[in-house]
């Protein structure tokens, strides 16, 4: 049985990512009627929450028939992030994830997302900041590292756990990769089998067809898989994802 604190997850869970423009509540809706085991709303913008903006306070809109879900959020500024804590846990969201994975140029070149790949010690020290606040999980979600020459996962996860994250989500590619060539998910698989790591680890990136998540969860001591571009157009792929896993077959079109 998987847990993040205290919200099980069943065994394998298979989470939908988050994702800018897609996430909104009707698509996640159709996710979690479809088999999503755990979601996460689209990326909210930390100063943009700080000033109360239309489009961000939107986005903290969730509703009990999804849960568990997660909000997550994103920002180069310590104070801010921790101020923002308090307005994300009046939506009763079931944990917070934080976005240091995002590789859009103009969030992670201002420090933000992907861009605090470049800056650990402020990644942990903002994110220890975080934990202390809240009162509910807190979850990560980043990549390898900034480019093929910084890959730091290893330590990432090892200090993200000491600083008190519940569990982490790793995309398989650089942020110097963005979304080219094919995700790394060996250097995942790693972090999980490191004897320091006690928390749920999630593989995301290229996660593409039901054979993959079972060759995943066969060769891989990953606790789950964090879907995304995969359910873009295709929301009932976690249903798909799940009756393959126990029967071996796919669904028939008209189960769709």
């Amino acid at each position: 049985m998987v847990k993040i604190g205290n919200i099980a997850l069943g065994e394998f869970p298979l989470l939908l990512a988050p994702m800018e423009d897609v996430s909104d509540p009707p698509f996640r809706a159709v996710c979690k009627m479809n088999g999503a085991d755990l979601m996460y709303t689209e990326f909210i913008s930390s100063e943009g929450l700080i000033r109360h903006a239309r489009k961000s306070v939107q986005k903290l809109d969730i509703y009990d028939y999804e849960r568990p879900i997660g909000i997550q959020f994103f920002g180069g500024e310590i104070d801010t992030m921790v101020e923002c804590v308090d307005i994300i846990e009046e939506a009763q969201p079931d944990l917070i994830d934080i976005n240091y994975g995002c590789p859009v140029k103009g969030v992670a070149c201002r420090g933000a997302g992907a861009g605090i790949l470049k800056d650990v010690p402020k990644m942990v020290t903002m994110t220890g900041e975080i934990v202390k606040r809240a009162t509910l999980p807190v979850t990560v979600k980043t990549r390898l590292g900034w480019d093929d020459d910084s890959i730091n996962i290893m330590e990432v996860a090892e200090r993200l756990q000491d600083v008190g994250i519940a569990a982490l989500s790793i995309h398989g590619r650089t942020r110097c990769q963005l979304y080219k060539g094919v995700a790394r998910w060996e250097p995942i698989d790693e972090v999980k089998k490191n004897p320091r790591i006690r928390i749920p680890i999630f593989l995301n990136g290229d996660v593409t067809s039901p054979e993959k998540v079972k060759f995943i969860r066969e060769n891989f001591d990953v606790d789950g898989v964090m879907i995304g571009r995969a359910a873009i157009g295709n929301p009932w792929f976690f249903n798909e994802v799940k009756h393959f896993l126990k029967t071996g077959m796919h669904l028939a079109p008209s189960c769709n």
